[in-house]
């Protein structure tokens, strides 16, 4: 992804209250901005063109993070249909500056956002079906640089639903790999921009240890992971069966050793030497 300049307004002052967003050398704009301030968002003139919006909060099942994802040929009037969910805290809404989206070009940026936060895993999508439309090629080449550029604001106004969980950086190189061993059992991971990643395949320890009490929140998200199925006992062991992102090396490694743990002495490289000394470097 290539570098840009953000440009961000706060109309009143306050980055969590209505936002206007931009970047450099692209026709597109973004608008957002909380729930409590629906007309706020709705009385901006942006909002009287076509574009694509993300409805974001929780869901109420499960409380997990949830997603729409939804396209207008008018976002204000369309929002508005939207009010009788209530699952909702925050609205996002992209349109072009001049005004060339049309109803073929926002179906297909809804089809493929779509897409993407259901492949992400870090959310509920409450869509019910999926969208899209063919586009000739050159329009498609245009949407695709259009999606480049939504995604680049996206985790900046506070939404990281559609990046892919326990994303590998571009260019990474096996070097960057560290290991976590205990009792026999062994993991890798890496360091990510959310945290830590622990790779599928590592291996956790197979039972909690009796400190766990003591920080139940390692046991809670050993517990998580295994309804989720992302831990399966194969063994004397746990295994991942995909890649998990952790907030932290300590968070990852507390779940691998099954109970507190230092992820700064317990994570390694190759050659032996602990995070704590390669990040003091």
């Amino acid at each position: 992804m290539p570098s840009a300049t953000i440009k961000i307004f706060l109309v009143h002052g306050d980055p969590k209250r209505l936002r206007a967003a931009e970047l450099s050398n692209w026709t597109g704009k973004a608008v957002a901005g909380p729930r409590s301030e629906f007309d706020g968002v709705l009385s901006r003139e942006e909002s009287d063109s076509s574009g694509v919006y993300f409805l974001t909060g929780a869901d109420p099942e499960s409380g997990k993070p949830a997603i729409y994802v939804g396209e207008a040929e008018n976002i204000r009037e369309r929002i508005k249909a939207h009010l009788e969910k209530d699952f909702w805290n925050q609205i996002i809404f992209y349109i072009s500056k001049d005004e060339n989206l049309t109803k073929a070009h926002i179906r297909y940026l809804e089809g493929k956002l779509i897409e993407q936060a259901r492949k992400s895993g870090r959310a509920v999508v409450t869509n019910g079906q999926s969208s899209g439309a063919r586009l000739p090629e050159s329009d498609r080449e245009d949407m695709e640089i259009f999606l480049e550029k939504i995604n680049q604001l996206l985790p900046v106004l506070g939404v990281e639903l559609l990046v892919p969980s326990a994303s590998r950086a571009v260019g990474e190189s096996e070097h960057k790999k560290l290991f976590c061993e205990i009792k026999g059992i062994k993991a890798e991971g890496r360091l990510a921009p959310n945290g830590f990643v622990v790779l599928k395949g590592s291996q956790a320890v197979l039972t909690d240890r009796a400190s766990s009490q003591k920080w139940p929140w390692a046991m809670n998200m050993r517990q998580r992971l295994k309804d989720e199925g992302v831990l399966e006992t194969k063994g004397e062991a746990l295994v991942f069966t995909s890649d998990a992102e952790f907030t932290s090396p300590s968070s990852a490694a507390a779940v691998i050793h099954g109970g507190h743990a230092n992820g700064l002495t317990a994570w390694k490289d190759k050659n032996g030497k602990t995070l704590k000394e390669i990040e003091s470097v």
